[in-house]
């Protein structure tokens, strides 16, 4: 990937008279120029043409000087000492709260994750997407139905790709147990352990000294990240677990904000050998999660990024190149995490239609009766639940062999499966129910 053009140096630019007095002019007579509905680097905006009257450099310099009044620092600092910061623009503030409405539960939600029955069921499924497309984002190569398969029906990893699937799944797992629990770097190293069992041919866990690591442009072997010193690793690590458990008592930092900056934060110290991606990552899940956006349990991130992983790499990239200006980051997390969350109300809103036309089928072209159809209604929206005949008779007020005739008839259609308990029977939803009613519709 191409690196950036650097901007130009706002201290260059000011340091002309001329030019200071006609930015001055500019935000006094022309603060039309200084756009509030988009946040471009200057890579970007050089490709632009600027406003009448200006150059691109100094339109440039009249964008920096409001954003440079409006910094807000963290305490994240660059290999030089430097410290990064941020900004709040307009699509920021929008995104965020969007994201508040939506991701904390403010809304009504789709009744497939607030049913106890079907709720850990979307999780697992979620999980398993975030797994796959996390470990894409790291170079597996697998196919999501058999990365599916695999952590469903227990089966062991045949590869290395699938073994980081699997990893990146009990990671998830982890993070959703350890919500509650401050951060700290042991619990960073178990959660990164988790993610790169069985994956590696050296088993170190930190970077060393002269271990020339960094972020490269496999295409060009073009060095596009130095993380910080190896030996700065263990008091950066306090650093970034002090700032994930502090309490906010200074300026405001929104919490979705502060998931994204935790997110970034290991990410650019990259301490370990391998796996900084994923653990970065695993920390935005497990910072949403302990700040009460729980819906966060039901999108998967990854899935997103991996479609345009350059972009991903490229805010990075901004942030580093423009003074260490988070915004670019965050504003480009914060894209992620509301087409997530769209994605995830567009999936559940393709489900209940296809449940409302399962539901259909059930009630006209399959040859059923009214307790039948009752029953297997139940039983598309209540996967877990367990029938008997008893129940199925108190349900519709029948005779004991009608009712006995109706889970028997269903059973031999394959939309039901019979097991013995103790002394009785009792019947669970097939799986793949609604496919076997779609089949029996043909």
């Amino acid at each position: 990937m191409r690196p950036p053009a650097h901007p130009p140096a706002l201290t260059h630019l000011l340091s002309v008279p001329q030019t200071l007095l006609k930015l001055v002019n500019v935000r006094l007579e022309r603060p039309s120029v200084i756009p509030t509905d988009w946040y471009y680097h200057w890579d970007t905006l050089r490709r632009i043409a600027p406003p009448e009257g200006l150059t691109s450099e100094e339109w440039w310099a009249a964008i920096k000087l409001v954003r440079v009044s409006a910094l807000r620092p963290i305490p994240l600092q660059d290999t030089a000492g430097h410290p990064f910061h941020y900004t709040m623009p307009d699509p920021l503030l929008r995104m965020l709260h969007r994201i508040d409405q939506l991701a904390s539960g403010s809304v009504s939600l789709p009744e497939p994750i607030t049913t106890s029955d079907t709720r850990e069921r979307y999780v697992q499924s979620t999980l398993i997407e975030e797994a796959f497309t996390s470990s894409a984002l790291e170079g597996a190569v697998s196919t999501r139905r058999e990365a599916q398969e695999m952590i469903r029906q227990g089966r062991k990893p045949r590869n290395r790709s699938e073994q980081m699937i699997l990893n990146n799944y009990r990671a998830m797992e982890f993070v959703r147990a350890v919500r509650d629990r401050p951060l700290t770097p042991d619990l960073v190293i178990q959660l990164r352990e988790r993610l790169v069992v069985d994956t590696l041919d050296e088993p170190s866990i930190f970077r060393k000294p002269g271990d020339g690591i960094g972020v490269f442009d496999n295409a060009t072997n073009t060095l596009l990240h130095a993380p910080p010193p190896a030996d700065e690793i263990e008091m950066r690590l306090h650093a970034m677990c002090d700032f994930a458990n502090q309490t906010e008592t200074g300026p405001f930092l929104h919490p979705v904000v502060k998931a994204i900056v935790l997110h970034f934060w290991l990410a650019y110290d990259h301490p370990f050998t391998d796996g900084n991606g994923r653990t970065a990552r695993a920390l935005f899940y497990w910072m949403m999660l302990r700040q009460g956006f729980w819906l966060v349990e039901f999108i998967s991130i990854s899935s997103i990024l991996r479609d345009a992983p350059s972009k991903y790499a490229r805010s990075f990239l901004y942030t580093e190149t423009d003074g260490n200006d988070l915004t670019y980051f965050i504003l480009a997390q914060l894209r992620v995490v509301e087409r997530s969350i769209d994605a995830m109300y567009a999936h559940l809103e393709r489900k209940a239609d296809e449940m409302r036309r399962v539901l259909g089928m059930t009630r006209s072209t399959i040859s059923l009766n009214v307790r039948q159809q009752a029953l297997l209604t139940n039983a598309l929206r209540h996967p877990e639940q367990a029938y008997t005949i008893q129940s199925h008779q108190r349900s519709h007020g029948s005779a004991y062999a009608t009712a006995r005739a109706d889970l028997l008839g269903l059973a031999e259609r394959g939309l039901l499966e019979q097991r013995k308990q103790g002394k009785k029977f009792i019947f669970l939803p097939a799986d793949s129910l609604a496919d076997r009613l779609r089949a029996l519709d043909h």
